[in-house]
Protein backbone atom coordinates (compact mmCIF):
# COMPACT_ATOMS: atom_id res chain seq x y z
CA UNK A 1 0.00 0.00 0.00
CA UNK A 2 1.16 3.22 -0.92
CA UNK A 3 2.41 5.87 1.39
CA UNK A 4 0.13 8.73 1.85
CA UNK A 5 2.11 12.17 1.11
CA UNK A 6 0.69 15.18 3.62
CA UNK A 7 1.93 18.34 2.28
CA UNK A 8 4.86 20.15 4.13
CA UNK A 9 5.17 23.44 4.99
CA UNK A 10 7.58 23.87 1.86
CA UNK A 11 5.42 22.87 -0.21
CA UNK A 12 2.66 25.60 0.90
CA UNK A 13 4.90 28.24 1.91
CA UNK A 14 4.68 30.36 -0.94
CA UNK A 15 0.73 29.65 -0.51
CA UNK A 16 0.39 31.28 2.60
CA UNK A 17 3.41 33.78 1.60
CA UNK A 18 0.87 35.46 -0.83
CA UNK A 19 -1.69 35.48 1.38
CA UNK A 20 0.36 37.44 4.17
CA UNK A 21 2.05 39.52 1.93
CA UNK A 22 -1.57 40.80 0.38
CA UNK A 23 -2.99 40.58 4.37
CA UNK A 24 0.23 42.99 5.28
CA UNK A 25 0.35 45.03 2.15
CA UNK A 26 -3.66 46.29 2.92
CA UNK A 27 -2.92 46.14 6.64
CA UNK A 28 -0.31 48.90 5.80
CA UNK A 29 -1.48 50.59 3.73
CA UNK A 30 -4.58 51.51 5.35
CA UNK A 31 -3.03 52.33 8.92
CA UNK A 32 0.04 54.34 7.62
CA UNK A 33 -1.42 56.21 4.74
CA UNK A 34 -4.93 55.80 3.88
CA UNK A 35 -6.61 56.07 7.34
CA UNK A 36 -4.57 58.87 8.62
CA UNK A 37 -5.07 60.99 4.99
CA UNK A 38 -8.76 60.42 4.34
CA UNK A 39 -9.91 60.31 7.82
CA UNK A 40 -8.35 63.79 8.66
CA UNK A 41 -8.54 65.74 5.28
CA UNK A 42 -11.51 63.96 3.72
CA UNK A 43 -13.85 63.33 6.56
CA UNK A 44 -12.99 66.02 8.96
CA UNK A 45 -11.61 63.83 11.58
CA UNK A 46 -8.80 64.88 14.04
CA UNK A 47 -5.37 63.39 14.53
CA UNK A 48 -5.88 62.28 17.83
CA UNK A 49 -9.27 59.99 16.86
CA UNK A 50 -7.07 58.67 13.96
CA UNK A 51 -4.78 57.64 16.64
CA UNK A 52 -7.31 56.22 19.30
CA UNK A 53 -8.70 53.91 16.06
CA UNK A 54 -5.32 53.00 15.38
CA UNK A 55 -4.44 52.07 18.84
CA UNK A 56 -7.72 50.30 18.88
CA UNK A 57 -6.88 48.50 15.59
CA UNK A 58 -3.93 46.90 17.86
CA UNK A 59 -5.61 46.11 20.65
CA UNK A 60 -8.42 44.05 19.20
CA UNK A 61 -5.89 42.20 16.93
CA UNK A 62 -3.89 41.68 20.06
CA UNK A 63 -6.75 40.64 22.28
CA UNK A 64 -8.05 38.59 20.05
CA UNK A 65 -4.97 36.24 18.95
CA UNK A 66 -5.52 34.23 22.12
CA UNK A 67 -8.50 33.27 21.35
CA UNK A 68 -7.96 33.20 17.48
CA UNK A 69 -5.50 30.19 18.98
CA UNK A 70 -7.98 28.27 20.82
CA UNK A 71 -9.99 28.40 17.75
CA UNK A 72 -7.43 26.90 15.44
CA UNK A 73 -6.55 24.25 18.50
CA UNK A 74 -10.76 23.74 18.08
CA UNK A 75 -11.40 24.07 14.46
CA UNK A 76 -10.22 23.85 10.53
CA UNK A 77 -7.44 26.17 9.63
CA UNK A 78 -9.33 27.03 6.29
CA UNK A 79 -12.54 27.89 8.12
CA UNK A 80 -10.89 29.90 11.21
CA UNK A 81 -8.61 32.01 8.61
CA UNK A 82 -11.17 32.66 6.13
CA UNK A 83 -14.01 33.76 8.70
CA UNK A 84 -11.05 36.15 10.30
CA UNK A 85 -10.51 37.44 6.28
CA UNK A 86 -14.08 38.10 5.70
CA UNK A 87 -14.59 39.87 9.19
CA UNK A 88 -11.45 42.00 8.40
CA UNK A 89 -12.97 43.25 4.93
CA UNK A 90 -16.28 44.13 6.90
CA UNK A 91 -14.60 46.53 8.71
CA UNK A 92 -12.55 47.52 6.24
CA UNK A 93 -15.73 48.44 4.06
CA UNK A 94 -17.18 50.10 7.26
CA UNK A 95 -14.26 52.37 7.63
CA UNK A 96 -14.72 53.94 4.48
CA UNK A 97 -18.25 54.42 5.39
CA UNK A 98 -17.99 55.98 8.56
CA UNK A 99 -19.27 59.59 9.93
CA UNK A 100 -18.75 59.29 13.61
CA UNK A 101 -16.00 58.67 15.45
CA UNK A 102 -17.49 55.76 17.22
CA UNK A 103 -18.11 53.80 13.95
CA UNK A 104 -14.55 54.84 13.04
CA UNK A 105 -13.78 53.45 16.28
CA UNK A 106 -15.52 50.32 16.47
CA UNK A 107 -14.89 49.66 12.28
CA UNK A 108 -10.95 49.86 13.27
CA UNK A 109 -11.81 47.03 15.76
CA UNK A 110 -13.62 45.13 13.67
CA UNK A 111 -10.52 45.33 10.72
CA UNK A 112 -7.82 44.55 13.69
CA UNK A 113 -10.14 41.14 14.79
CA UNK A 114 -9.88 38.84 11.79
CA UNK A 115 -6.40 39.22 11.30
CA UNK A 116 -4.76 37.12 13.95
CA UNK A 117 -5.62 33.61 12.28
CA UNK A 118 -3.86 33.88 9.31
CA UNK A 119 -0.35 34.75 11.43
CA UNK A 120 -1.03 31.88 13.89
CA UNK A 121 -1.65 29.17 10.67
CA UNK A 122 1.76 30.06 9.80
CA UNK A 123 3.90 30.35 12.76
CA UNK A 124 2.09 26.51 13.80
CA UNK A 125 3.20 24.99 10.59
CA UNK A 126 6.95 26.02 11.01
CA UNK A 127 9.23 23.01 11.38
CA UNK A 128 11.28 22.49 14.62
CA UNK A 129 14.09 21.63 13.11
CA UNK A 130 14.26 24.65 10.41
CA UNK A 131 12.43 27.34 12.74
CA UNK A 132 14.49 30.65 12.09
CA UNK A 133 15.20 29.87 8.44
CA UNK A 134 11.06 29.49 7.95
CA UNK A 135 10.00 31.87 10.05
CA UNK A 136 12.86 34.36 7.70
CA UNK A 137 11.01 33.28 5.20
CA UNK A 138 7.31 34.18 6.99
CA UNK A 139 9.09 37.31 8.31
CA UNK A 140 10.11 38.33 4.68
CA UNK A 141 6.32 38.15 3.30
CA UNK A 142 5.14 40.37 6.23
CA UNK A 143 7.72 42.98 6.01
CA UNK A 144 7.27 43.14 2.16
CA UNK A 145 4.05 43.91 2.14
CA UNK A 146 4.14 45.74 5.14
CA UNK A 147 6.53 48.17 3.39
CA UNK A 148 5.14 47.77 0.44
CA UNK A 149 1.82 48.87 0.90
CA UNK A 150 2.34 52.61 2.02
CA UNK A 151 5.03 53.84 -0.52
CA UNK A 152 2.70 52.16 -3.55
CA UNK A 153 -0.55 53.18 -1.96
CA UNK A 154 1.03 56.79 -1.60
CA UNK A 155 1.49 57.42 -5.30
CA UNK A 156 -2.36 56.23 -5.63
CA UNK A 157 -3.88 59.06 -3.03
CA UNK A 158 -3.00 61.76 -4.68
CA UNK A 159 -5.44 60.90 -7.73
CA UNK A 160 -8.08 59.52 -5.68
CA UNK A 161 -9.54 58.09 -2.48
CA UNK A 162 -11.85 56.24 -3.86
CA UNK A 163 -9.17 54.21 -6.48
CA UNK A 164 -6.89 53.84 -3.58
CA UNK A 165 -9.84 52.33 -1.10
CA UNK A 166 -11.39 49.76 -3.76
CA UNK A 167 -8.09 48.62 -5.04
CA UNK A 168 -7.39 47.72 -1.19
CA UNK A 169 -10.72 45.98 -0.81
CA UNK A 170 -9.95 43.79 -4.36
CA UNK A 171 -6.43 42.71 -2.87
CA UNK A 172 -7.85 42.15 0.41
CA UNK A 173 -10.78 40.05 -1.77
CA UNK A 174 -7.74 38.05 -3.74
CA UNK A 175 -6.56 37.11 0.02
CA UNK A 176 -10.10 36.11 1.09
CA UNK A 177 -10.20 33.75 -1.90
CA UNK A 178 -6.62 32.12 -1.92
CA UNK A 179 -7.89 31.43 1.92
CA UNK A 180 -10.26 28.73 0.23
CA UNK A 181 -7.48 26.87 -1.02
CA UNK A 182 -4.79 26.73 2.40
CA UNK A 183 -4.35 23.10 3.24
CA UNK A 184 -6.06 21.92 6.50
CA UNK A 185 -2.94 19.50 7.55
CA UNK A 186 -1.84 20.69 11.13
CA UNK A 187 2.03 19.32 12.18
CA UNK A 188 0.77 18.24 15.45
CA UNK A 189 -3.29 17.18 16.49
CA UNK A 190 -4.55 19.03 19.53
CA UNK A 191 -5.15 17.24 22.74
CA UNK A 192 -9.12 18.38 23.40
CA UNK A 193 -8.50 19.59 26.87
CA UNK A 194 -10.90 22.39 28.72
CA UNK A 195 -9.67 26.20 28.18
CA UNK A 196 -9.35 26.68 31.30
CA UNK A 197 -6.62 23.52 31.45
CA UNK A 198 -4.73 25.00 28.56
CA UNK A 199 -4.71 28.38 29.96
CA UNK A 200 -3.45 27.08 33.29
CA UNK A 201 -0.68 24.96 31.25
CA UNK A 202 0.56 28.03 29.19
CA UNK A 203 0.37 30.54 32.48
CA UNK A 204 3.07 27.63 33.80
CA UNK A 205 4.74 28.14 30.55
CA UNK A 206 4.98 31.85 30.84
CA UNK A 207 6.56 31.65 34.53
CA UNK A 208 9.46 28.88 33.08
CA UNK A 209 9.90 31.77 30.39
CA UNK A 210 10.69 34.37 32.49
CA UNK A 211 13.86 34.86 31.46
CA UNK A 212 12.26 36.05 27.78
CA UNK A 213 9.89 38.43 28.92
CA UNK A 214 11.39 41.32 28.83
CA UNK A 215 12.40 41.38 25.65
CA UNK A 216 8.80 39.86 24.51
CA UNK A 217 7.36 43.33 25.40
CA UNK A 218 10.62 45.93 25.45
CA UNK A 219 11.39 45.60 21.72
CA UNK A 220 7.39 45.96 20.49
CA UNK A 221 7.80 48.97 22.70
CA UNK A 222 10.76 49.94 21.13
CA UNK A 223 9.54 50.04 17.96
CA UNK A 224 6.06 51.46 18.94
CA UNK A 225 7.77 54.52 20.03
CA UNK A 226 9.24 54.91 16.61
CA UNK A 227 5.85 54.82 15.03
CA UNK A 228 4.29 58.15 15.90
CA UNK A 229 7.45 60.31 15.96
CA UNK A 230 9.59 59.13 12.79
CA UNK A 231 8.01 61.34 10.33
CA UNK A 232 8.72 64.36 12.43
CA UNK A 233 12.13 63.41 13.19
CA UNK A 234 12.93 63.29 9.79
CA UNK A 235 11.72 66.39 8.55
CA UNK A 236 12.76 68.05 11.82
CA UNK A 237 15.31 66.66 13.21
CA UNK A 238 17.13 65.66 10.61
CA UNK A 239 15.65 68.17 7.77
CA UNK A 240 14.66 66.17 5.14
CA UNK A 241 11.56 66.00 2.75
CA UNK A 242 8.97 63.44 2.74
CA UNK A 243 10.64 61.92 -0.28
CA UNK A 244 13.95 61.31 1.31
CA UNK A 245 11.89 60.00 4.15
CA UNK A 246 10.59 57.62 1.92
CA UNK A 247 14.25 56.75 0.84
CA UNK A 248 15.32 55.97 4.35
CA UNK A 249 12.34 53.44 4.24
CA UNK A 250 13.11 51.83 1.15
CA UNK A 251 16.69 51.65 2.19
CA UNK A 252 15.73 49.62 5.90
CA UNK A 253 13.39 47.76 4.08
CA UNK A 254 14.44 46.58 1.33
CA UNK A 255 17.77 45.52 3.51
CA UNK A 256 15.55 43.95 6.20
CA UNK A 257 13.88 41.80 3.36
CA UNK A 258 16.82 40.79 2.09
CA UNK A 259 18.57 39.80 4.49
CA UNK A 260 16.07 37.43 6.83
CA UNK A 261 16.23 34.22 5.12
CA UNK A 262 20.35 34.55 5.46
CA UNK A 263 20.11 35.69 8.60
CA UNK A 264 17.40 33.06 9.71
CA UNK A 265 20.19 30.40 7.95
CA UNK A 266 23.00 31.53 9.92
CA UNK A 267 21.28 31.45 13.54
CA UNK A 268 20.09 28.39 12.93
CA UNK A 269 23.50 27.39 12.25
CA UNK A 270 25.99 29.13 14.98
CA UNK A 271 22.92 29.44 17.52
CA UNK A 272 20.18 32.10 18.26
CA UNK A 273 21.67 33.74 21.84
CA UNK A 274 24.26 35.84 19.84
CA UNK A 275 22.16 36.64 17.32
CA UNK A 276 20.04 38.61 20.09
CA UNK A 277 22.68 40.08 21.66
CA UNK A 278 24.68 41.59 18.50
CA UNK A 279 21.12 42.08 16.80
CA UNK A 280 20.36 44.38 19.89
CA UNK A 281 22.88 46.03 20.41
CA UNK A 282 23.24 47.20 16.68
CA UNK A 283 19.96 48.28 16.48
CA UNK A 284 21.03 50.52 19.55
CA UNK A 285 24.08 51.87 18.11
CA UNK A 286 22.57 52.44 14.53
CA UNK A 287 19.35 54.15 15.93
CA UNK A 288 21.28 56.49 18.09
CA UNK A 289 23.69 57.12 15.32
CA UNK A 290 20.90 58.19 13.39
CA UNK A 291 20.12 61.19 15.35
CA UNK A 292 23.22 62.42 14.43
CA UNK A 293 22.90 61.99 10.54
CA UNK A 294 23.25 65.76 8.74
CA UNK A 295 23.37 63.67 5.58
CA UNK A 296 21.22 62.00 2.90
CA UNK A 297 24.17 59.64 2.38
CA UNK A 298 24.82 58.86 5.88
CA UNK A 299 21.31 58.30 6.88
CA UNK A 300 20.78 56.05 4.33
CA UNK A 301 23.49 54.01 5.23
CA UNK A 302 22.21 53.93 8.91
CA UNK A 303 18.69 52.88 7.59
CA UNK A 304 19.96 50.02 5.61
CA UNK A 305 22.24 48.82 9.13
CA UNK A 306 18.57 49.26 10.78
CA UNK A 307 17.27 46.82 8.49
CA UNK A 308 20.03 44.05 8.46
CA UNK A 309 19.97 44.32 12.31
CA UNK A 310 16.48 43.86 12.49
CA UNK A 311 16.65 40.49 10.00
CA UNK A 312 19.35 39.29 12.50
CA UNK A 313 16.70 39.67 15.47
CA UNK A 314 13.36 38.37 14.11
CA UNK A 315 14.28 35.23 13.27
CA UNK A 316 16.28 34.02 16.02
CA UNK A 317 14.11 35.49 18.08
CA UNK A 318 10.75 33.45 17.16
CA UNK A 319 12.62 30.35 16.58
CA UNK A 320 13.80 30.79 20.39
CA UNK A 321 10.41 31.47 21.18
CA UNK A 322 8.88 28.70 19.76
CA UNK A 323 10.67 26.50 21.63
CA UNK A 324 8.17 26.90 24.43
CA UNK A 325 4.88 26.73 22.61
CA UNK A 326 3.28 23.42 23.37
CA UNK A 327 3.25 20.86 20.91
CA UNK A 328 -0.24 20.13 20.97
CA UNK A 329 -1.42 22.92 21.69
CA UNK A 330 0.48 25.36 18.97
CA UNK A 331 -2.47 27.66 17.94
CA UNK A 332 -3.13 28.78 21.41
CA UNK A 333 0.25 29.01 22.67
CA UNK A 334 1.20 31.34 19.82
CA UNK A 335 -1.84 33.34 20.35
CA UNK A 336 -0.67 33.59 24.16
CA UNK A 337 2.65 34.87 23.33
CA UNK A 338 1.93 37.12 20.70
CA UNK A 339 -0.92 38.57 23.07
CA UNK A 340 2.20 39.15 25.01
CA UNK A 341 4.30 40.76 22.40
CA UNK A 342 1.30 42.86 21.56
CA UNK A 343 1.63 44.90 24.77
CA UNK A 344 4.58 46.52 23.57
CA UNK A 345 2.22 47.72 20.50
CA UNK A 346 -0.57 49.40 22.01
CA UNK A 347 1.68 51.57 24.67
CA UNK A 348 4.73 52.16 22.75
CA UNK A 349 3.30 54.48 20.10
CA UNK A 350 1.54 56.38 23.33
CA UNK A 351 4.55 56.42 25.02
CA UNK A 352 6.48 58.01 21.56
CA UNK A 353 4.13 60.72 21.28
CA UNK A 354 4.34 61.61 24.97
CA UNK A 355 8.05 61.66 24.72
CA UNK A 356 8.13 64.08 21.14
CA UNK A 357 5.47 66.31 22.51
CA UNK A 358 6.97 67.16 25.86
CA UNK A 359 10.85 67.07 24.39
CA UNK A 360 11.64 66.06 21.32
CA UNK A 361 11.42 63.78 18.67
CA UNK A 362 14.82 62.97 18.60
CA UNK A 363 14.80 62.15 22.52
CA UNK A 364 11.87 59.52 21.58
CA UNK A 365 14.22 57.70 19.36
CA UNK A 366 16.87 57.95 21.86
CA UNK A 367 14.40 56.39 24.68
CA UNK A 368 13.74 53.88 21.75
CA UNK A 369 17.69 53.17 21.43
CA UNK A 370 17.70 52.82 25.21
CA UNK A 371 15.37 50.07 25.43
CA UNK A 372 16.78 48.20 22.70
CA UNK A 373 20.17 48.15 24.08
CA UNK A 374 19.02 47.41 27.45
CA UNK A 375 17.86 44.21 26.21
CA UNK A 376 21.14 43.84 24.46
CA UNK A 377 22.76 43.82 28.06
CA UNK A 378 20.17 42.31 29.40
CA UNK A 379 20.26 38.89 27.24
CA UNK A 380 24.22 38.82 27.78
CA UNK A 381 23.77 39.24 31.37
CA UNK A 382 21.01 36.45 31.60
CA UNK A 383 20.98 34.24 28.18
CA UNK A 384 17.77 32.34 27.58
CA UNK A 385 18.43 29.95 25.19
CA UNK A 386 19.93 27.05 27.63
CA UNK A 387 16.24 26.87 29.27
CA UNK A 388 14.61 26.92 26.03
CA UNK A 389 15.64 24.18 25.17
CA UNK A 390 15.36 21.87 28.25
CA UNK A 391 11.86 23.20 27.65
CA UNK A 392 11.12 22.40 25.17
CA UNK A 393 12.17 18.45 25.44
CA UNK A 394 9.58 18.32 28.09
CA UNK A 395 6.46 18.43 25.54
Amino acid sequence: MQTVHKPSFAEHRIWYGIILFLVEFVRGAFLVSFLPTYAVNALGFTVTTVGWAVSIHYIADTVIKCYAGYLLDRFSLRFTVTCGLAVSMAGLWLLYQVHSVWLLIGASALFGIGLSPIWLVCLSKVKPEHRAEQMGMLYTCWLAGLGAGPIVINFIIDKSYSITFWLMMGLWGVSLLLSLFITNTKLSTPTQIPLQDQLAMLWDRLRSMKKLLPGMTLQTTAAGILVPVLPGFASHALGFSYSQYSYLLIAGGVLTVAALIPMGKLSDRFGKKWFLILGFTAFAVTLFSLTLASQLWMALTLAGLLGISYAAVLPAWNALLAQYVPNNNQGLGWGLFSSVEGIGVIIGPVIGGWIADTFSESMAVLASAVLLGAIAVYYWIAPPEGTGERVALKN
